[in-house]
């Protein structure tokens, strides 16, 4: 598996990720978030400017460092981060498995994630979210290893917090594995009265043991990064991952939150794109819920993690499809054990819950349902969604779910009896497995015979008509900086190097999207690119590179702002 999933991962990895029928990936930011362990590379320093994104992810900006260092600056060697960190998912996730379910389920769920179209084109992207899916599905198989040795508790948590230090929306996944440590601190009250013959007394202290472990492992590593990093640099800190990140970015009306919290599985592509382990992980994750009281830490994790994940995406924002990619494993993992349990999917016993365990049941039910309705009914309505009328599909996707979710709750005895005692038919079982091998695998084959590295074409021209060290000016000078030697100059709305941007010390070029249009790359829509060129009327375009983003014909162009008042720095 580890194998298959280097090879889907490596292969050309310098090409332009998919933009037709993608899975969200943004090229030009790779330059933005590499921007630091770039300056450190080739200038020695870390800060060169006003964008600083160590303090976002330092862990992140630490294994990039790593790699320029040991194989020089450039594209490939940007994603090798990003690959090296899928195949640790893969690992993490057969290592996870085969504790929890053994080696059928470990293999079925090493397989799914090794080829998984939409994890695969991430992890082929030097962006922080692969980084921080692995550490997190690291840190939910030492959970799941911990339940034999508590020991592994300490890698659970230690992991858990090197996400948190990867990227700051894992705190979703922080509070799941704290919330999930302290249920089975919670489980295990009162045993030290009861006689540890009992099995159940037994497995609720090891638990427990295991929890104290895992906040031990947490705490500790918070601990040492928040001494050495976080409050030395506390200003810059705070600014990154509150001022910039929480504050400037999302609306907290009631209206915003009903929006992001329907946009859930409708927006984006993502899901549409692994509907068979949308649909059986959703199984699965409905099956931990109906035998919450005997599941495992973590299994409860995987629920946890999704819905506290799901809630800061309301929260935060749910518009943006790399906020999803922390929800594959999740899925992959679930429905890896839902197609290879050898049981039933839920006791038979669950039949007779009560009332009380039904309506509990029906929130979980309720947002699983809308996202199997919402994954399925996406493509059908692809156009209307891309023209951006979402209120139809959005209720019809919440008309089902509902519909779904009272038909179990009403039918819950004979529901629950009929899943109790059947289990699902081998045959039936490798056919699904094969089917999402082979959608995946086709739809891998679909982006090789089209791929193209217009965007690595344009960053090596760009060095060939510049000299090294030349300033340059725009986000996209970040995604065009490579593999070349510009220093390039951030400018974000409203930081990083806004309050200077019509400085001639900014350097005399910029570079920005000319196609789809003028500063494209600013998706808020607030033209500050087009504010810069206004201040510098006499700008001219001096060269246009093709580059590949959206499913039309992309350019940029490299413009010098004042080219009447300096002699020029570009080469013939």
């Amino acid at each position: 598996m580890l194998v298959a999933g280097a090879a889907a991962r490596m292969a050309w990895l310098r090409s332009d990720p998919a933009v037709a029928g993608g899975v969200g990936v943004v090229w030009h930011d790779e330059g933005a978030w590499t921007h630091n362990a770039r300056n450190r590379a080739l200038w020695g320093a870390w800060r060169t400017d006003d964008w600083n994104p160590v303090y976002v992810a330092p862990v992140f900006t630490a294994l990039e460092y790593a790699s320029f260092r040991a194989f020089g600056v450039g594209t490939w060697q940007a994603r090798a981060v990003s690959v090296g960190a899928g195949l640790l998912a893969i690992f993490a996730v057969f290592i996870g498995l085969d504790a929890l379910a053994g080696r059928r389920a470990a293999l079925v769920g090493a397989a799914l994630l090794a080829t998984n179209y939409v994890f695969v084109m991430w992890n082929r992207a030097a962006l922080m979210e692969s980084t921080v899916a692995a550490a997190m599905v690291a840190s939910w198989a030492a959970l799941a290893l911990s339940d034999r040795r508590p020991a592994f508790g300490v890698l659970a948590g230690a992991a858990a917090a090197v996400a948190w230090f990867t990227k700051a929306s894992a705190a979703a996944f922080v509070a799941a594995l704290v919330l999930t440590a302290a249920l089975s601190i919670w489980h295990a009250r009162g045993t030290s009265l009861r006689a540890a013959i009992d099995v159940r007394v037994f497995e609720a202290r090891r638990r427990r043991n295991a929890a104290l472990w895992t906040l031990a492992g947490l705490a500790l590593v918070f601990i040492v990064i928040g001494l050495s990093f976080v409050l030395p640099h506390w200003t810059d800190y705070r600014f990154y991952n509150w001022q910039m990140s929480v504050e400037r970015k999302p609306a907290y009306t009631l209206h915003a939150l009903v929006d992001r919290a329907s946009w859930l599985p409708v927006v984006q592509r993502l899901f549409s794109k692994m509907g068979i382990e949308i649909l059986f992980g959703a199984a699965g994750l409905i099956a931990i819920a109906a035998r919450w009281r005997t599941s495992r830490p973590a299994d409860r994790l995987l629920l946890v993690w999704l819905v506290i994940g799901m809630a800061e995406l309301v929260v935060h924002d749910s518009g943006n499809e790399r906020r999803y990619v922390m929800f594959v494993p999740i899925f992959v993992i679930a429905a890896a054990r839902a197609l290879t349990s050898a049981s039933t999917l839920v006791p038979a016993s669950i039949a007779a819950a009560p009332w009380r365990t039904r309506l509990l049941a029906v929130p979980i039910v309720a947002l699983l349902a809308y996202l199997v309705f919402g994954t399925a009914l996406r493509p059908l309505f692809a156009a209307d969604i891309l023209a951006g009328h979402l209120s139809g599909i959005i209720r019809l996707a919440a008309a089902l779910a509902l519909a779904a979710t009272l038909l179990v709750i009403v039918s819950w005895r004979r529901t629950m009896a009929t899943i109790g005692q059947r289990r699902m038919p081998g045959r039936v079982t490798a056919v699904l497995i094969a089917l999402c091998l082979v959608s995946d695998a086709w739809q891998f084959a679909a982006w090789a015979r089209t791929r193209a590295h217009h965007n690595y074409d344009a960053s090596v021209a760009i060095g060939r008509l510049l000299p090294a060290g030349t300033l340059v000016q725009g986000k996209l000078a970040n995604g065009l900086s490579l593999d070349n030697r510009i220093r390039p100059v951030f400018v974000g709305n409203g930081f990083g190097n806004y309050a200077n941007r019509f400085d001639a010390s900014q350097g005399r070029y910029i570079l920005t999207y000319d196609l789809p249009r003028i500063g494209y790359e600013s998706s808020d829509g607030s033209g500050l690119i087009q504010g810069i060129l206004n201040h510098f009327p006499r700008h001219r375009t001096i060269a246009t590179f093709e580059v590949d983003e959206t499913a039309g014909a992309d350019e940029a162009a490299l413009i010098d702002k004042f080219p009447d008042s300096l002699p020029p720095h570009a080469r013939d």
